[in-house]
């Protein structure tokens, strides 16, 4: 593929989690988390991207969100369970992103707040219609994503390159 073709990149948060008595990192989905999950996963076939990666943070929250969603997609990409994406600020975001080889046109990350809303505030550049004022309305509850299109290669991705195209959050 050329890398002036649009990619897609979905920035996913990982549904609702539970409050157990474990670390955070090994937090599991709340009852809610594993209604909504397979909702967004519907949501995210319903959007006719086929995704070529997936990148997951390593939380058990994330890794249980992405199994009960990619169940509901019609091709499930190849994922790549990083460390890196926990915890992670926008910028941490980016870098990961930037290591993605160029032959992956389509990526969804599922990842956590505040660095997933963050770094889809800040690779949105422009937005159509009104996805920027459903995204700021609702901000980015758990099992929300937003869609955005990017121009170039993985490793040019920067603030400002992307165009937020879509966003979507569950019924609260």
């Amino acid at each position: 593929m050329s890398v002036a073709e649009p990619r897609r990149i979905v920035l996913f948060r990982h549904a609702k989690a539970d409050w157990p008595q474990v670390s955070d990192h090994e937090r599991p989905l709340a009852e809610r988390g594993r209604k909504d999950a397979p909702v967004a996963g519907r949501k995210l076939a319903d959007s006719g991207i086929t995704f070529d990666r997936a990148l997951c943070s390593t939380a058990a929250r994330t890794r249980e969100t992405w199994k009960l969603a990619v169940h509901e997609l019609p091709h499930r990409p190849k994922t790549v369970y990083e460390e890196r994406l926990y915890e992670a600020s926008p910028g941490e975001l980016i870098a990961v992103l930037n290591e993605t080889p160029d032959d992956a046109q389509n990526v969804v990350l599922i990842g956590h707040n505040p660095g997933v809303q963050g770094l889809a505030d800040i690779l949105a550049g422009d937005a159509e219609g009104d996805a920027r004022v459903r995204m700021n309305r609702r901000g980015f509850p758990t099992s929300a994503f937003a869609v955005l299109t990017y121009s170039g290669s993985w490793k040019a991705l920067e603030p400002g390159a992307g165009t937020l195209v879509d966003y979507w959050a569950p019924s609260a």
